[in-house]
């Protein structure tokens, strides 16, 4: 892996394809444990989420389904504060196992909001797994349920991850690099 550059910044190496397809098979043996005798749903939070929540879909070895909405907080590389909701949820999760598949878990408004929303259509249990959890970074009470991987308070990009829309399809994870 080599460093990449973007909108005039530098991004290094930071977590490889390779270890993230394996913390994955290890998340949805976990999933598959807590979610035993239900089908559950996941719910995909596009656009970053797409390539984990397709990977951990087919990791999980039971019957489930998923589904997409898409929220949007972030404008560059800061979080607006502001959730928007672009595309809405159309199934019924009324006493159904809900897992919300985010990228990141930052600020941890995105998901607060989400998950205030969709308590109001009482599911059975509610569940966060996010590829990328910054601790450091809360402002709202949020634990992910699955985890792959705590990082420090620093942008990345990559698998997912974007910059003003473009380096998701990096298989990588990278990050920001610190100016010397």
């Amino acid at each position: 892996m080599k460093e990449v550059h973007y909108n005039g910044l530098t991004f290094v190496p930071y977590i490889e394809n390779e270890k993230i397809a394996a913390r994955i098979k290890e998340l949805a043996k976990v999933i598959k444990r807590d979610c035993e005798g239900s089908v559950p749903l996941f719910i995909c939070v596009l656009n970053g989420a797409f390539p984990f929540a397709a990977d951990l879909f087919r990791e999980v070895d039971m019957d489930a389904e998923i589904t997409f909405i898409r929220l949007k907080s972030y404008q560059g590389m800061q979080s607006s504060g502001v959730v928007k909701e672009v595309i809405g949820l159309s199934e019924d999760i009324k006493d159904r196992t809900v897992i919300i598949v985010e990228d990141i878990v930052d600020t941890g408004k995105t998901i607060h909001n989400l998950m205030e929303d969709l308590k109001k259509k009482q599911p059975a249990k509610l569940k966060i797994a996010t590829l990328l959890f910054k601790p450091e970074a809360l402002v709202c009470d949020v634990k992910p349920d699955y985890v792959g991987f705590e990082i420090p308070k620093k942008f990345v990009i990559g698998y997912g991850l974007d910059l003003d829309g473009i380096a998701r399809n990096l298989k990588d994870v990278y990050q920001l690099k610190e100016n010397a």
